[in-house]
């Protein structure tokens, strides 16, 4: 969509450049700045040029840029480039799959672009969340500090981010990345978008971690000492607080599908066979 009331445009090269003009915002992957009018919007500033590497892996784990596309991640996951032990890349593919979007979206869309927009449907939310991601949030007064990607959504679209800050990169700790991990979703229609997300995880210390995404309006972050029983997991799931309804799907609706993806993600990391 062309963004007529846009007058400028300049390319971030360096921190001092990401201080906003009035009218002026932060153009990453633009797949949602150029998907609908903007009419507050005079000037647009390019992050692409700041040249964040996409991803960096060290023993603590995934450093992803900001401005890292989807498609690269996913290459990251399927070409064998992360390291053999960190099981829960399988599911990044999977994640980007919840987007719904071409491949040509895929390459152009930004990881830290779908984190920042705070939609509750956002995959990446749901994915990050789900590996205990952590936020490197850059403050216009040249600081910067760390917040969880589960602390990023306010509500559905709206963010905790103040005016100004940039994401500059989401890390993902090494431990999680060795868990085992999986992802489930629905929608009201086949190729819609996500009404609902459940990941669950299984720590090596034995924890387990299920997040529910999607359907409430912030993601549900639900933490057990051991592997919680069906009964005890379906009870957390249903009184988790947030469910909300629009022309995706109700909110009883959404709590309900919510409690079967979480009992799917549980019997699978149990190793149990459903019906």
């Amino acid at each position: 969509m062309d963004l007529s009331t846009v007058t400028s445009f300049r390319r971030a090269r360096g921190r001092g450049d990401l201080a906003l003009a009035p009218g002026e915002t932060v153009l990453a992957g633009g797949t949602w700045l150029f998907g609908e009018p903007q009419p507050e919007v005079t000037g647009l500033v390019d992050l692409t040029a700041m040249g964040w590497p996409d991803l960096e892996v060290s023993p603590a784990g995934l450093r992803i840029g900001a401005t890292c596309s989807i498609a690269r991640l996913v290459r990251f996951a399927r070409d064998g480039e992360a390291p053999a032990e960190w099981a829960a890349t399988r599911m990044f593919p999977v994640a980007a799959d919840a987007l719904l979007a071409s491949f040509k979206i895929w390459n152009t869309a930004t990881v830290g672009g779908n984190i920042a927009r705070a939609f509750a449907a956002a995959a990446m939310v749901s994915l990050a969340t789900g590996l205990d991601g952590t936020a490197e949030v850059w403050t216009p007064d040249g600081g910067e500090r760390t917040l969880p990607v589960a602390e990023i959504p306010a509500r559905d679209g709206v963010s905790t981010l103040r005016l100004g800050e940039v994401i500059r990169a989401i890390d993902l700790p090494a431990r999680t990345l060795r868990s085992r991990f999986t992802l489930h979703r629905i929608a009201l229609a086949e190729l819609g978008r996500s009404a609902a997300v459940v990941t669950g995880r299984a720590d090596e210390d034995g924890a387990a971690v299920f997040v529910v995404t999607a359907a409430t309006e912030r993601p549900v972050v639900l933490r057990f000492p051991a592997a919680p029983s069906a009964t005890e997991l379906a009870e957390a799931v249903r009184s988790a607080p947030g469910y909300f309804s629009d022309p995706l799907g109700a909110a009883d609706w959404r709590r309900a599908v919510s409690v079967v993806l979480a009992e799917r993600a549980r019997a699978e990391l149990a190793g149990e066979t459903r019906a």
